[in-house]
This record gives C-alpha cells, structure tokens and sequence, in this order.
C-alpha cells in the first residue's frame, strides 16, 4: 500500500500535536501541585498565627520593642544572638503591629520569600521541575512542628538572606559582575547579623566564588572578586558595630556575643554530640522521612547523572556548610535543622527531575509518575500532622509542643501585670520567659531576660548573678513574676543556688503575694489573680506574681 505524502505530513502534525498537548498539561499540572501545596502549607500558618509565642520569640520580640522605642540591644535585654533578628522583628512589628499574629504574618512572608528563592536556585542548578520540587518540598518541610516552623526563629532569617546571595553568586554573567558579587556578600553579611552559625554559609560562598574563578580568571582577578564579595559580607557587621558603639553598648556586645558564646558553645562535650544528633535527627525526620529518602536518592542520581554532576557538587557543598551551621555548639535543636532544609529541599528537586527524564522518552501517563509520586510524598507528613495543622486551636496546637512551658498562660500574666502598672514602671521575670515583657509592654528591671546562663556550668554565672541581683535591687521593680518551672530555669546538679536564696529572702521583705497560675496539666491552668490562695487542691508547676509593698 502506498502512503500520500499529504496523509504522512498530516500524521506526523497529529503526533507532534498529541505531543505539544501532552507537555502542556503536565507543565500545568506541575504548576498546579505547587499551587496546591502552597497555597496548603499557606492555610496552615494563617490558621496557626495566633500560635502563643515562645521563649526565643519573646526574646526577639522584646527586643525588637524595644528597638522602636529607640532603646538598643544589649542594654536592656542581654543575649548571645547577633542583633539583625531583633531588627528583623522591629520591621515587621512596624508594619502588622506589636501582635503574636503581626510577628506571625511576617514570618509568613519571610517563608514565603525563602520559598520562592528556592524554586530559582532550583531551576537555575537543574531545571524548573527540579525548582517546582524544591520549593514545595521546603513548603512542607519548613512549616513541620518538628523543627518549630510555625515560630519566628532566626534560622528562617538566616536563610532568606543566604539563599538570596547564592543566586546571586551562581549568575555568572559578566554585565555588572563586581556590583553583584557585592550585592552577595551584603546579603551573606545580612544572614550573619540574624545568627553567628551563618559565618558557615559565608566560608561556603568564598569556598566556591574562590574555586569558580580559579578555573577562568587569573589571580589578580581573583584577589579583587573576593575582596569585593568580603567587603560586601564584612559591611554589615561593621555598621552594626559603629551603631552599637555609637549607642554605648559595644561592651556588652562583645561581653555576650563572643566572651559568653564562647562559653556557651563548649559546654555540651564532643562525647555526647552523636547521641544528641541522632536523638534529635531522628524526632526532626518523622513525618517527613519520605522526603528525606528522595534527597538521598537525589544525592546520588544527581553524582551518576553526567549533566547534573557540578551542580550537585555546589549542592553537596551547601549541604555540608549547612550540616557545620548545625553542628554549632552541639545543642542539635529542632529548629536549628531549619538550617538544613534548602539543601535537602534541592536534592529531593534533584531527584524528581531525574526521574522525570528517565519516564520522559515513556508513554503519556508514564510521564505523570513523578509528579504523583511527589505528591504522595508531599501529603504524607500532612496528613500525618492534620491534628496539629487542621484540629486543634492555636493555643491547643502550642500546648501539644511546648507541654511543659507556661507559653499561653504568660499572654495573661501580662495582661494582669500591665493592667496593674504604669508605663513607666518596671517588672522583672524570675525565670526564662522573656515573651512576658512583650506582651506586658514593660520594660525589665534587669537585662537578664533568660536565667540559663546563671545555671550553666560556665564560668561567668557566679558574676551574672550577682550582676542580676543589683540590677533588680536597684530598679525596685513594682512586680515580680517567680517561674517555679524546671525548663524555665534548667538547673543542673552543680548549678549555684545564690539566686535562690536571694529571691525568697528579697520576696519576702519587698513584695506580697498578688497571684498564683497554678499549671496542673498540659490541657490548661488555674488563675489566681488578685490573690494567692492559702491551699489549692493539686499544685503543679506554677507561677508566683508578686507586687511591691506600698
């Protein structure tokens, strides 16, 4: 039989059609998983932004209260933490309010930046499947309750900037190379400011500009490149350095972000970092552990893969300089792993446009393998944490994390404390919970807004808390807050009692009794506000609030 060369041309137009359709609808279908999981994990922090803030929120809250007040760090409020996520928190409170759900719609868009960030990174290493990947793999994965995602925490700080230098250092076109080569390292120098663990991602970003060029430059060229990403980096911290000078708190600066780092930063023994690693590596997996065996399995397919090797060594790199970021002091807390989401976030994009290739050549609904399986991988750990994302309140929602801290019943405290006390007055918190001078809009009598350090095994705790002791005798704080709470505190066995024992003898001469929050169970607590009872008929963790005698 003999074909006409017509039909043969129409048949062969009909195939490449049925061809054209069939990759339009699987780019719209990509597209529109994303929306989904977006638009999902975004449902899931809106219905969660009234989530009571915790210790570390409340300290960059305070801060950042602080701050527009015009008052800087390290003068009222003392920590170890570089002050950029402090200022963070003063711009964002400047345009949603000094509210939980302000504090909490910002970090929505600072996740919602990073997210973004991360589909380019993704489609700039490999391809737009690989970003579409990436990025709704971190949406899930950066809003799970295993590593904290729903609070503020500076790690979410620290990756917006550092990603946002990533891309700028991987475009390797000529126009403009030197501005943004500064531009990179401004914002690797930004990343920095929110968090000293940043410093990891800095040396990446050097690691690789270094061996980038010395492939293509000479080494005059080289020298200038990476003088100009330093300066960039080094900007930042100088300015924040003149103005803290200028402000007259660089002492204490230095005191608590280098000499009490330090510190801090050796107290956990090498001995006990693989135990506190797996412990916690294992907790931070859980749901998700599907995700985790796709970036694995991208790890490897991306090293096999001829075309995807150099940008899975740049990934293999990032991932390494972000495990060191973690590894910082061996504390290993959950949401440190925020720090380590992108890389993994990129391998599982890494893996799923491999297989994408592989089913690429195969039949029509062949090709749709990899976006079911990335959906399947996608929903698990939601539908594994739905009580916690869809089925409880958000006060219900912290209770099940934060079981054993008074995190809702200190939004009452200071509501009682500020309904009692004038503007100008000062309160102390006896204890870790900073978030109580947020929400009380008062200033503390005492820097110290965490008692951990005056538990530590370190050799400054004698000398904070004498310090502490004069600073709230000197202020004479109209109320006193006592958090009789172990994780408030976490003494330890050799953990010097002294404040103790001023506390009960300072209480007693200076204050009566205005309060009890007796904290039974995790389910709630008993108040009593205006006095404190002579016996309740079940006393658990409380708290004692005491107002100064007249």
């Amino acid at each position: 039989m003999q074909l006409h060369p017509g039909s043969f041309h129409r048949n062969s137009l009909s195939v490449i059609n049925k061809i054209d359709s069939h990759d339009k609808i699987l780019r719209v279908a990509w597209w529109a998983l994303a929306v989904i999981i977006f638009g999902l994990t975004v449902a899931i922090r809106i219905r969660l932004l009234g989530i009571p803030l915790e210790r570390d929120e409340g300290e960059y809250a305070y801060a950042g209260q602080l701050l527009l007040q015009g008052i800087p760090p390290y003068k009222l409020a003392y920590n170890m933490k570089f002050p950029g996520t402090y200022a963070a928190y003063a711009v964002i409170m400047s345009i949603f309010g000094q509210t939980v759900i302000g504090i909490h719609l910002g970090l929505l868009l600072v996740n919602a930046a990073t997210i973004v960030l991360i589909f380019f990174l993704g489609r700039r290493l490999v391809n737009t499947t690989a970003g579409i990947a990436a990025a709704a793999s971190y949406a899930v994965l950066s809003v799970s309750p295993s590593v904290l995602g729903f609070a503020g925490h500076a790690t979410h700080f620290v990756m917006l900037p550092v990603l946002g230098g990533t891309l700028l250092l991987l475009d390797e076109s000529d126009r403009q190379a030197f501005g943004r080569l500064f531009a990179s390292g401004l914002l690797f120098g930004l990343g920095l400011l929110m968090k000293q663990p940043a410093i990891f991602f800095i040396l990446f970003g050097a690691i690789y500009l270094l061996c980038r060029d010395s492939r293509r430059v000479g080494l005059n060229t080289i020298l200038l490149r990476n003088l100009i990403f330093d300066a960039g980096v080094i900007l930042p911290f100088g300015i924040t350095c003149f103005l803290l000078w200028c402000a007259g708190v660089f002492k204490q600066f230095l005191f608590w972000t280098i000499d009490y780092a330090r510190q801090y930063g050796s107290l956990v023994p090498l001995s006990q970092a693989s135990q506190i690693f797996f412990r916690s590596v294992t907790e931070v997996i859980s749901a998700g552990w599907a995700l985790w065996v796709l970036a694995g399995i991208g790890v490897v397919a991306g090293l096999w893969d001829r075309r995807m090797r150099a940008s899975t060594r740049f990934l293999l790199g990032l991932l390494g300089f972000s495990v060191l970021a973690l590894c910082s002091g061996f504390y290993f807390r959950f949401h440190y792993f925020i720090l380590v989401l992108p890389a993994v976030s990129l391998f599982v994009g890494v893996a799923i446009s491999k297989l994408s290739d592989l089913t690429d050549s195969h039949t029509s609904v062949t090709r749709f393998i990899p976006l079911l399986l990335l959906g399947a991988v996608l929903t698990l750990p939601i539908f594994l944490g739905k009580k916690f994302f869809f089925g409880v309140s958000p006060v219900e929602a912290c209770r099940m994390i934060y079981p054993e801290s008074p995190f809702p019943e200190s939004i009452r405290i200071a509501e009682y404390v500020r309904d009692h006390t004038s503007h100008n007055d000062t309160i102390v918190v006896l204890g870790s919970e900073p978030q109580i001078y947020f929400y009380s809009n008062r200033h503390s009598a005492t820097g110290y807004i965490y008692t951990y350090c005056l538990m530590e095994p370190q050799k400054y705790a004698h000398q904070m808390q004498q310090e502490m002791i004069r600073e709230i005798e000197r202020a004479h704080p109209k109320y006193l807050v006592s958090v009789v709470m172990e994780d408030s505190w976490l003494e330890q066995p050799g953990s010097d009692r002294r404040i103790f024992a001023w506390a009960n003898e300072y209480t007693g001469r200076y204050y009566d009794g205005a309060g009890l929050v007796n904290i039974i169970t995790s389910d709630g607590a008993d108040f009593y506000l205006g006095e404190v009872p002579k016996s309740v008929p079940q006393l658990g963790h409380y708290i004692l609030i005491y107002e100064r005698k007249s």
